[in-house]
């Protein structure tokens, strides 16, 4: 698959992933948190996500590290998607973006993405693809651990 026209090469850095690169949520070291660490060897990236789960409910999420503005605002967003939320939510946001970046283009976007959706122009940017996941990765091993649900 061939990069597409100009035009949608702009769409990779949609004014949302910008911000959420520049200025990203949830960017710290919690007291306490379980630490994960997800990295991308092919270009370095590297993101620690820390959770506190209790009850089934992710009382905290945050993250750190290095990575691209794509790793980084895909971090930043899933941070404040989770917080707060039960983890059978957090399993099915995780299937929801993973079937997002992977998905062949015009595929449906689940609409329980919200602002996740911007990440829908990877369908172009094959090669992008794990640096949107790179978090994910982390939540995923996280919260598919036996006893996560109530850690």
């Amino acid at each position: 698959m061939t990069a597409p026209a100009d035009g949608a090469a702009r769409d990779l850095y949609h004014p949302l992933i910008l911000e959420h690169c520049r200025r990203p949520r949830n960017f710290r070291v919690p007291a306490g948190a379980r630490r994960i660490r997800a990295d991308n060897p092919l270009c370095g990236d590297q993101i620690d996500v820390y959770l506190d789960i209790a009850g089934g409910t992710v009382r905290d999420i945050a993250f750190d590290g290095v990575g691209c503005a794509v790793a980084r605002a895909s971090a930043s967003l899933m941070t404040e998607a989770i917080m707060g939320r039960g983890l059978p939510y957090g399993r099915r946001l995780l299937d929801a973006f993973r079937r997002l970046v992977e998905s062949p283009e015009g595929a449906p976007d689940d609409p329980d993405l919200g602002e996740l959706a911007v990440f829908a122009d990877l369908r172009h940017f094959p090669a992008r693809r794990q640096c949107a996941l790179l978090a994910w990765n982390a939540l995923d091993e996280a919260v598919r651990e036996p006893g996560a649900d109530t850690a």
